[in-house]
């Protein structure tokens, strides 16, 4: 099989002859499911891995591949799909970022679906020590070993790392993994692009909502800081039939949990765990995409015209506050009652299918999931609990805090023979690698300002100053982003809103850059 990098100035004269398919639409691509052959550990000399007899053999993983735009010479452009399945992706080969690329440099698109979700499973079930081999170092390190060995269908020629550059793009967790690939294995994956990267994590991260008390509308926020304060006044107090009427208020006396009724009430804002609304975080602005009802949960809660019987609410507890009522409570409960509620399909609002957490042998399934293998990865590395803030104005009752999640890694990962998970994440698996001060040459970081996630990027708030980009350290903030917003797109860059045309451009210049200077960089490597 011969080799089929070329200097970039040879491209445009050697078409691979794709073309896009005239019968199908490009956003409703479907792409063929590819299968490989990938190690379940990376480590063998790791006792951490080794004291598991589980720790030999291989495990197939599924990765798709779009060639529409490829031509010998053409770069491979590797999106990492992180804590989801490889098909719920495909936007980003049919339109999104690696579209926008493979269509700028004449690139490969691949999605690599990650180890533990889709159908990308080492093991049949997910016991705790089935998921010794579910951590960031053993990700990454698949990413590297499929880069030297991947085989595309109807390619004739060898486009394996790092002979042919390739170029990673991730956003949110997978934008942490793409970050961690580019540092650990940059002698074999050339460049990388980590979109609203978590690359310094804390246990707890309160400060997911001071995004939405920052951007969102004032009146809103106003409003649920007050209704908050108030209940937790109630909590304090140890009013408990106060709170139990507070809490049939909204529909939702079966949750004996104070904290899991917090949890429910807070669902259009965004919770700790699983939400069943959209909230803040899934603004987008790509209407194919995103959705904007947390604009209208807001609407709601400040509707100036609601009808007397809901308005007549706010005064049902103002005996408790001096006589002052509690502004928007009727229609906040209305909300809830009238559009949350309908999110729990089964009724049960006390299960773990919907708000109710308390249930300790609902945890303990080890059917393989998602869900489950994004809690392990958050009990054992990530963290990044979502709590209420300990001062100030707060969103979400203060009865929430970092015990509340976990309690269900204790109940979801029972120690194992050969694995245990550790009493409190060990955040240092991210950090220690730079934590605010992240570097590695041809990764670029890019960021928006009203993600809810950015304060654990790398234009955190809490970060040092960002004021210089250079082409081997790239980095771009969007004004008025959310969570990796640049991975969407509409097949027209010029017709996308200016600040979103202006970082696609910003990154497929950026990636041309690096193109230039691979045939350098491969001299210097002595390949």
């Amino acid at each position: 099989m011969k080799l089929c990098w070329l200097s970039i100035g040879l491209v445009a004269g050697l078409s691979h002859g794709i073309e896009v398919r005239q019968d199908v639409p490009r956003d409703q691509l479907q792409y063929t499911v590819n299968y490989f052959d990938q190690k379940i550990n990376h480590f063998p000399d790791s006792e951490i891995y080794t004291k598991s007899s589980l720790s030999n053999g291989t495990f197939t993983q599924r990765y798709y591949v779009d060639d529409t735009y490829y031509k010998p010479g053409g770069p491979v452009y590797l999106y990492i799909s992180g804590e989801t399945s490889g098909p719920s992706r495909f936007s980003n080969l049919q339109t999104g970022i690696i579209q926008i690329l493979m269509e700028a440099t004449n690139g490969l698109g691949v999605i690599l679906e990650n180890r533990y979700y889709g159908q990308s499973y080492p093991f049949n079930t997910s016991t705790t020590d089935e998921l010794l081999f579910l951590t960031t170092n053993q990700t990454i390190a698949d990413n590297a070993y499929f880069a030297q060995n991947a085989v595309f269908p109807g390619i004739d020629c060898d486009l394996t790392a790092p002979n042919t550059p390739w170029i990673l793009y991730g956003g949110s967790l997978a934008g942490a993994q793409t970050a961690l690939s580019i540092k650990v294995y940059g002698d074999i994956l050339y460049a990388g692009i980590a979109s609203s990267a978590p690359i310094n994590v804390a246990v707890g991260y309160a400060e997911w909502y001071n995004t939405i008390q920052k951007y969102a509308p004032q009146d809103c926020t106003t409003r649920i800081n007050n209704i908050v304060d108030n209940f937790d006044l109630l909590i304090a107090n140890n009013l408990t039939s106060a709170v139990k009427e507070f809490k049939t208020l909204f529909g939702l006396e079966s949750l004996t949990d104070n904290r899991d009724f917090a949890a429910a009430i807070a669902d259009p804002i965004g919770n700790p765990g699983f939400y069943h609304s959209n909230t803040w975080q899934e603004l987008n602005w790509n209407s194919t995409y995103g959705s904007r009802d947390f604009f209208y949960f807001c609407g709601n809660v400040t509707d100036i015209d609601a009808p007397e019987e809901i308005t007549q609410v706010d005064y049902l507890f103002a005996n408790y506050t001096n006589g002052v009522p509690w502004v928007g409570l009727g229609s906040y409960a209305n909300y809830i009652k009238s559009y949350v509620l309908a999110l729990c399909p089964s009724g049960d609002y006390n299960s773990n299918d919907c708000w109710g957490t308390q249930n300790a042998s609902a945890w303990a399934s080890t059917a393989n999931s998602g869900t489950r293998s994004y809690l392990y990865t958050s009990c054992i590395e990530q963290g990044a609990y979502i709590d209420a803030p300990k001062e100030g104005p707060a969103l979400l009752s203060r009865v929430v805090d970092t015990s509340y999640e976990q309690q269900w890694c204790t109940w979801a990962f029972p120690a194992g023979q050969s694995n245990s998970i550790p009493p409190t994440p060990d955040i240092n698996a991210y950090n220690n690698f730079g934590s605010f001060n992240f570097s590695a040459d041809r990764l670029a970081f890019i960021d928006g300002d009203q993600d809810v996630w950015n304060d654990l990027c790398y234009h955190s708030n809490f970060a040092p100053p960002r004021t210089v980009s250079t082409d081997l350290h790239p980095e771009y903030l969007i004004t008025g982003a959310g969570h990796h917003w640049d991975s969407y797109g509409i097949l027209d860059v010029e017709a996308e809103p200016q600040f979103i045309r202006e970082a696609h451009k910003w990154q497929i210049k950026t990636v041309k850059t690096w193109l230039r200077k691979f045939d350098d960089w491969k001299k210097s490597k002595k390949l």
